[in-house]
């Protein structure tokens, strides 16, 4: 059995695979708000005792750089360290890896229909390393090595590399962000917030008007960037449609980036709630007109497969496979010696 967790800043999510071969089969699974627990492992406590979950193996995806086995969550005040997860769940040892690694453990284990495809590029014949890119609450981005038989995840945080304007408006942009935070990153557009950041630009610098009934609905809203994606793929509010749209420019051209810098040709990745929620304006020209506008790197980066993951398990069965495969290098290891 094998404990695996998906832990955000906004969500933590805790399930138990049973093991068989290769093969993962979920069996039971339960998420909790992030804020209202004082850290992982009281989590973990909550979760193995209301379950009755024998623990074999664990690991767990975790929003921000693991160093040593030990990470701080970037948008949450958590210190976790894996070697107390271990003690705790009584282990020789527990994975502790960031959730976009684990994400890019999850790829191969979706099918066709886990998938929504923006740019067949090369299509099978695609082959090489690969990105995975995902907005949620935070920007997370990871790579995949491909070593001529199989891919390798690895962690980066180049959600947190500077924003570079494109244009006369987002340079605007940055420079309203830049008196709020000291460092303008892409995470603060691409982001759940960072959608509410575009959206307060045009609002405060007069880009678009914010009608009465709007700023009601905002200042009520449990859940502002997700009102503005709602009503921008509804038409209703002309200031959300444009948020929408620069989120999707900057997300088609950020993803560019990132393909270019790992040399993507095996493909571009793009996780997250948000991309799977907007779908129809991920389809617009917007998105791969900025992902493609590269200069003399376009007909590369047209051959480059780009799809939309839907399938919200892609994380946390990461986290799973990421065990099982220690394991295989572990017994493979132990043969060759």
């Amino acid at each position: 059995m094998i404990l695996a967790g998906d832990i955000g800043a906004t969500r933590t999510r805790m399930a138990a695979f049973q093991a068989e071969a290769n093969k993962l089969e979920l069996v039971v699974d339960k998420t909790y708000k992030s804020q209202e627990h004082r850290g992982l492992q009281e989590i973990i406590s909550a979760f193995v005792k209301t379950e009755g979950i024998p623990v074999h193996r664990a690991c767990f995806g975790v929003a921000g750089p693991v160093r040593t086995g030990r990470s701080k969550i970037s948008n949450l005040p958590w210190t976790i360290d894996s070697r107390d997860l271990a003690a705790q769940l009584n282990l020789p040892s527990v994975g502790l890896i960031n959730d976009l690694e684990a994400y890019a453990y999850g790829i191969d284990a979706l099918e066709s229909k886990d998938f929504v495809t923006l740019s067949e590029g090369l299509g099978e014949e695609a082959e090489g390393n690969r990105v995975v890119i995902s907005a949620r609450t935070g920007l997370g981005v990871a790579g995949l090595y491909w070593d001529g038989f199989r891919h390798h995840p690895f962690p980066c945080e180049g959600g947190h590399s500077d924003f570079a304007p494109k244009s006369e408006l987002e340079a605007e942009l940055t420079q309203y962000l830049g008196k709020k935070y000291q460092h303008v990153s892409c995470e603060r557009i691409l982001s759940g917030p960072g959608l509410k950041n575009i959206y307060d630009f045009l609002r405060d610098n007069k880009k678009a008007e914010e009608p009465a009934w709007l700023q009601k609905q905002m200042s009520e809203a449990p859940d502002p960037p997700a009102l503005i994606s709602q009503l921008a793929l509804e038409k209703k509010a002309a200031i959300c449609d444009r948020a929408l749209d620069i989120f999707v420019g900057v997300y088609g051209s950020e993803t560019g980036n990132c393909a270019l810098n790992f040399l993507a040709t095996g493909g571009a990745f793009i996780g997250g709630s948000i991309a799977a929620k907007i779908v129809p304006r991920m389809r617009d020209p917007v998105f791969m007109n900025s992902f493609l506008n590269k200069g003399r790197m376009c007909s590369l980066l047209a051959d480059i497969p780009v799809k939309i993951v839907l399938n919200d398990d892609c994380g946390i069965t990461g986290a799973a496979r990421y065990t099982l495969i220690q394991k295989a290098f572990k017994n493979s290891t132990r043969a060759s010696a």
